[in-house]
């Protein structure tokens, strides 16, 4: 399974998320030390009633937390967008 299908997975299940969007920009930080480690660098949007009264620091904890594992090796940075399905 490719790192993005975990991610996607990890989200959908772990924050019941209604809508999960990655976006792998490793390509972006060629170069860069994490990217030489092999972790890649993804932009991720995700929409969960899960969010719902959360902030966005709450959100961004939610969102490592189900993918913390994966920050070990496959992840070197994410970029989150969190929302609530009101937000939409």
């Amino acid at each position: 399974m490719q790192t993005i299908d975990h991610i996607r997975e990890r989200l959908r299940s772990r924050l019941r998320a209604e809508s999960v969007e990655i976006e792998d920009q490793s390509h972006l930080h060629v170069g860069h030390a994490g990217a030489a480690e092999g972790g890649g660098h993804y932009a991720v949007t995700v929409v969960s009633e899960t969010f719902e009264g959360l902030n966005t620091l709450s959100r961004h904890r939610l969102v490592y937390a189900a993918v913390e594992d994966l920050m070990k090796k496959e992840i070197h940075a994410l970029s989150i967008q969190a929302y609530s399905i009101d937000e939409l």
